[in-house]
């Protein structure tokens, strides 16, 4: 028999959707009417390809120079670093280490890409403070309270209730100060209730966490692809909260593919909204172009739910079987190209290929566009977007690269 206090407890925490929606980042479903993107995490993109040379240019490369000597990385790497940062030496291991066990080229661009991330997402926390976190959580608990017909003292009655440490739930949330002490008291709460892991494994809701904001789905889904180089403190959702997994997981979501980009800040959209986000928005772009559909080119060409794929069309995918004829494929053969969305295969697709064949023919040649996404949180006090984050950053990355 399930702890009444307890299980309540965890429902009312668990199920508050600003909690779930800590995570910055714009996530699906889906490429309808322009409106704000509900804070689920989007289907993680295959955690593994080859590294390329970031970013990349369609040119005929140059000889490649020499790769920096180890000693040389890490002089670049405290050079490119905040003076006053605290434990300089050890943000520095920590991302040279990544760096190598990922096997990206350790160049200035890629080192300032992941520096500027880190200044955008936390400024250099790696457990970063969230202002107001206990009334933001208080919030939206009424909110669930108002909703499921929760009397009022009910709620104050399981609040009450004594925590492991000795401190009410109530005094423990009215402490709460990082994303990290919030996911921790919810693990509590789960791992008190019988069967509570089994039953809840996907309750905690935060989803997001440490210097650079990494997704728990992303880290757990990278893993199995690519072993963790790092031991292992109790779980992954721990090494997403530490320095050392923060930047090794954000450096892997925002370098470890190759982006068909020749600007950074597109990385940076793609960080926010998802890979391939800048690729495919374009590809919306130029779809509405051709078909005289109104699309939202968001980066979504599928609807999702719950994180897979929803059964209902998207604007995208009813815009594409308008032009069918013209691109000379069925709707099966559109359908099969478009769950391609969140791969580099996709641009290689024939779908793809024929759409901006036709295009190119109307004069429409550009193959990116920044992803147009209102972001969500109740961690904002005003609106934000896709757009601003990359511009953000964007505006970090260059003044790291002038340290050169």
């Amino acid at each position: 028999m399930l702890n009444f206090n307890r299980y309540a407890l965890l429902a009312l925490i668990s199920l508050t959707g600003g909690c779930a929606s800590f995570s910055d980042k714009a996530l699906p479903p889906a490429a309808e009417p322009v409106k704000a993107k509900p804070a689920i995490s989007k289907p993680p993109a295959p955690a593994v390809s080859a590294p390329a040379s970031i970013p990349a240019s369609p040119r005929a490369a140059a000889p490649a120079p020499a790769a920096p000597t180890d000693a040389q990385s890490r002089n670049l790497v405290l050079k490119l670093l905040p003076a006053r940062l605290k434990d300089k030496e050890g943000w520095a291991d920590d991302l040279q280490s990544a760096f190598k066990a990922l096997q990206i080229p350790p160049s200035i661009e890629n080192y300032c890409a992941t520096v500027a991330i880190i200044e955008q997402e936390s400024s250099f926390q790696a457990n970063p403070l969230i202002p107001g976190l206990p009334a933001i959580v208080r919030r939206e608990i009424e909110q669930r309270r108002v909703k499921y017909r929760i009397p009022q003292s009910v709620v104050d009655w399981i609040l009450s209730t004594t925590s492991r440490d000795g401190r009410s739930y109530q005094q423990r949330l009215n402490a709460l100060k990082t994303e990290k002490e919030l996911s921790d008291l919810t693990e509590e709460i789960v791992a008190s209730i019988p069967a509570g892991k089994k039953l809840f494994s996907n309750y905690n809701p935060v989803r997001t966490g440490g210097p650079m904001q990494v997704s728990v789905e992303f880290a757990e889904s990278h893993a199995r692809v690519r072993p963790y180089p790092y031991p292992v403190n109790s779980n992954l959702r721990n090494e997403v909260f530490s320095r050392r997994g923060g930047i090794y997981f954000g450096s892997a979501i925002l370098l470890d593919y190759p982006a068909p980009y020749d600007e950074m800040i597109y990385r940076f959209a793609d960080f926010n909204a998802g890979r391939y986000s800048s690729r495919n928005a374009a590809f919306q772009r130029a779809l509405s172009q051709l078909s005289g559909k109104p699309l939202t080119p968001d980066g979504d060409l599928l609807r999702y739910q719950n994180g897979n794929i929803a059964p209902e069309s998207s604007t995208t995918q009813r815009a594409l079987f308008s032009i069918s004829t013209a691109l000379q494929m069925s709707e099966a053969e559109i359908q099969r190209d478009l769950r391609l969305e969140k791969l580099s295969s996709f641009s290689r697709t024939a779908l793809y290929t024929r759409l901006f064949a036709l295009a190119d023919r109307s004069g429409i040649q550009s193959r990116v566009f920044m992803p147009q996404i209102n972001l969500k949180s109740p961690k904002f006090q005003r609106k934000l977007t896709t757009k601003w984050f990359a511009t953000r950053v964007q505006t970090r990355y260059q003044r790291c690269l002038q340290q050169r």
